[in-house]
């Protein structure tokens, strides 16, 4: 499955300091992880913390799927407001998966600071906004309820926003929220784990996985096999390739990214921004003054026809720039597209779709996928010790 189209901001931004080998010989280890982005890295992470000896491997170069399309906007809610997922899921469900979106967020700078990544981590507020007279009763109905339930968030009128230079009328405003650059961030800790005795295999292929007893045995399109205890897959929409329940309806989504600009708008300095709009759109700046956009979502996901769109939807994502940002001048500096996915409540999906099998998923749909990677991250140990945790059946497959 090709992932992204056109080069990322990233990749570029970065570059490639540091790279791994392909696999050359047969291997044995406690745990194989597939897939080297932020939530293999993350995995990782975790698991070379608690002493486990771990092999990583993806079919690409490192960080080069997902992860390198990401626009990193780090927030505790998720694509299905509150009001939303209590119905869907219960109060209680919809509660502590938005707590634990705003508990992953600190965890996250914690990770940051313990390996002393210069990711561009940046604390900001999250504003939630409209710009259509229709929404505002349903905005109004989101806030009331996280208000009710403990969440600390402030209404925004339409002079509000103007004050920051946002052109709309109504917004939620949430005190926590996030941005990072995703891909130095999982390149570093990466290097972390490599160097805390972890073996990483980029261009690394693996073909099919097969139980053997009680061991998983990956096979590679090299002819080489690496044999596990257990096997956890962090390949986000490509684990539609090997999980048979439907769990993720696949789209094509855009961003573009400005030109270092001298004066970006007061509300970008100090927060991420989305809409109501249905697909939304999404807004953040960087650290070196560009401003991030995305959305635009087509119903397919056919890398070739979403690469045809590209140069449409540059357009129609800056005139929907200029709409909310009529005093600012967004030039045009990339421009890239990517798979994304909507789960059928906005939620991830932990664990092991088969429970006979030593195979566990780590699967981050939607706007939130880092922060569901870092809530992942505190449920996989217990996924493997076959232990209770609420979170694996919060977020559990066949739900």
């Amino acid at each position: 499955m090709k992932l992204r189209s056109t080069e990322t901001f990233w990749p570029l931004k970065n570059a490639m300091n540091i790279s791994y080998p392909s696999i050359s010989s047969d291997i044995n280890t406690e745990i194989l992880i597939i897939g080297s982005g932020i939530t293999g890295a993350l995995m990782a992470y975790k698991l070379i913390s608690e002493g486990k000896k771990i092999v990583l491997a993806d079919r690409r170069d490192v960080c080069n799927g997902s992860t390198a399309a990401s626009t990193a906007l780090l927030q505790y809610e998720v694509d299905v407001p509150l009001h939303e997922l209590i119905k869907l899921r219960g109060e209680k469900c919809a509660v502590d998966s938005y707590n634990n979106g705003k508990k992953a967020i600190f965890d996250l700078r914690t990770i940051i600071d313990t390996i002393k990544s210069d990711c561009g981590f940046e604390f900001k507020k999250s504003i939630y906004f409209t710009s259509f007279k229709k929404d505002i009763p349903f905005l109004k109905n989101e806030f009331k309820v996280r208000k009710q339930l403990g969440f600390d968030v402030s209404w925004l009128n339409k002079q509000d926003l103007e004050k920051i230079g946002l052109n709309a009328l109504a917004a939620i405003e949430s005190k926590t929220a996030a941005v990072i650059d995703p891909f130095k961030l999982a390149g570093d800790l990466l290097y972390y784990c490599q160097q805390n005795g972890m073996q990483i295999f980029d261009r690394t292929n693996i073909t099919n996985i097969h139980s053997q007893k009680g061991k998983c045995i990956a096979q590679t399109d090299s002819k080489c096999t690496i044999t596990a205890d257990h096997v956890i897959h962090c390949t986000g929409y490509e684990s539609t390739e090997t999980i048979n329940e439907k769990i993720v309806d696949l789209k094509s989504t855009f961003a573009i990214a400005s030109e270092s600009m001298p004066e970006i708008p007061i509300g970008l300095k100090n927060a991420v921004m989305w809409d109501t709009s249905s697909p939304y759109f999404y807004y953040r700046a960087t650290s070196d003054n560009r401003i991030i956009m995305g959305g635009g979502d087509e119903e397919f996901k056919d890398p070739k026809k979403r690469d045809n769109l590209l140069p449409k939807k540059e357009l129609f994502l800056l005139k929907q720039f200029q709409k909310r940002f009529p005093n600012s001048d967004f030039k045009l500096d990339y421009s890239w597209a990517g798979t994304f996915g909507e789960t059928k409540d906005g939620l991830p999906y932990f664990g092991k779709p088969d429970p006979k099998k030593n195979e566990h998923y780590v699967l981050g749909f939607g706007g939130n996928g880092i922060t569901f990677s870092v809530m992942g991250m505190n449920s996989i140990l217990d996924s493997i010790n076959n232990k209770k945790n609420q979170d694996l059946e919060y977020y559990r497959f066949g739900r």
